[in-house]
């Protein structure tokens, strides 16, 4: 079996587990619709395009703290061991970012939709936006999977993610709500849009390769 499809059987699985334990999934979006819902009945529909920018990445980080930090910490210790001896690390650490990244793409979708429908859309540019959602969608996975690797293994573990995870996410979130405003007819200087979103892929590859080079050293652990 080559390194790719062992990459495949292992989101596979990772995806079968959530479509048997569906009450993780569905509570999530319940998590999510709940949130909406008490947003609009303070709001309304009529909050202004910073006001709704801002509480949509807030709903959004939530929602990634939520779905995908859990990915390494449901994990047995049994079940790790038997991993360790049937798969490379960084199979294993590949397969749990990918399933993160089509995870979260769809938490992204909910939200997404949700947020439009209770709190309406004051937009200018309504695909630039949604490109910008799974962006930042992508960027907060991949920051969350390398997190709850490395809290998965401490005692300690919602403390640990807190503190790791301040510094890696203020940075992510103030480019994603910078660049978000450009969806809102806010006017760029030329260049600035492509350098944001150059700078956020940047530190999206720079989390992969990270996680793939840093994990090993976890799973001996």
């Amino acid at each position: 079996m080559g390194a790719t499809q062992r990459i495949w059987t292992l989101f596979r699985k990772d995806w079968m587990l959530e479509m048997r334990q569906q009450y993780s999934f569905y509570g999530v979006i319940l998590y999510v619709a709940s949130t909406i819902f008490v947003l609009f009945l303070t709001l309304g529909d009529n909050a202004d395009s910073v006001t709704w920018n801002a509480l949509f990445w807030v709903t959004q980080l939530f929602v990634c703290i939520n779905a995908v930090a859990k990915s390494f910490l449901q994990e047995s210790r049994g079940r790790m061991l038997y991993f360790y001896s049937i798969v490379n690390p960084a199979e294993y650490v590949t397969a749990k970012l990918l399933y993160n990244l089509v995870l979260m793409a769809i938490m992204n979708l909910v939200n997404l939709v949700l947020f439009t429908a209770f709190m309406g859309n004051p937009t200018s540019s309504t695909w630039a936006f949604i490109g910008i959602s799974f962006l930042g969608g992508m960027g907060l996975s991949l920051i969350f999977t390398m997190l709850a690797a490395i809290a998965s293994k401490a005692q300690q573990q919602a403390s640990l993610m807190a503190i790791l995870g301040f510094p890696l996410i203020i940075p992510q979130l103030l480019l994603l709500v910078r660049l978000s405003r450009y969806a809102f007819a806010e006017v760029f200087r030329d260049g600035v849009v492509l350098q944001v979103v150059l700078l956020l892929l940047a530190l999206d590859l720079a989390i992969v390769v990270l996680s793939v080079i840093l994990f090993p050293f976890l799973w001996k652990d």
